[in-house]
């Protein structure tokens, strides 16, 4: 990992910590669906030497920030096995936008081009130009406000975040 990918990579888990979100740093030898990142017992695990893109943390730390606290301890690697209380994966990219945001972490680290099974520049493209899938699933669960519902509750909207975990 370069000096530039160090520096993301730090400020991604500081974020993380703030967050709330569980992250631990160990060697992972086992196949992953994303090069050197697992989840278990709802932590965040990497593994620095076989991590590929900094900016798919953010994505994966998503996945459990958006499960509920009740059942986010029991989340492993089967994220497409999502348990029925998750947020589907529009929300998981709609947080991890709001946290790259928050971070001013750049877009092309977010949606790199190996990334999103093809999808990356359009994600970035709509994103950029202000259209926010999932954010209203976001914003249902209380975890930001859109639209009319941030001007009546007199808060910035998204991709501005009032909270990261759901309860």
């Amino acid at each position: 990992m370069d000096a530039d990918a160090t520096r993301l990579l730090e400020r991604i888990l500081a974020f993380l910590g703030e967050a709330g979100v569980v992250v631990r740093e160990e060697p992972i030898d086992a196949p992953t669906f994303l090069p050197g990142i697992r989840v278990t017992g709802g932590v965040l695990v990497f593994d620095r030497a076989r991590l590929d893109w900094p900016g798919d943390l953010l994505h994966e730390a998503a996945h459990v920030a958006l499960t509920s606290a009740a059942r986010r301890a029991a989340l492993d690697d089967a994220l497409e096995a999502e348990p029925p209380d998750a947020i589907g994966e529009v929300e998981a990219i709609a947080w991890s936008f709001a946290a790259a945001t928050r971070i001013e972490l750049p877009l092309d680290q977010l949606f790199h081009a190996d990334g999103y099974r093809g999808h990356s520049q359009g994600l970035a493209l709509a994103y950029s130009l202000g259209v926010y899938h999932g954010a209203a699933g976001l914003a249902a669960f209380g975890l930001t406000a859109v639209g009319e519902q941030a001007r009546r509750l007199g808060v910035r909207p998204y991709p501005h975040m009032l909270r990261w975990l759901r309860d």
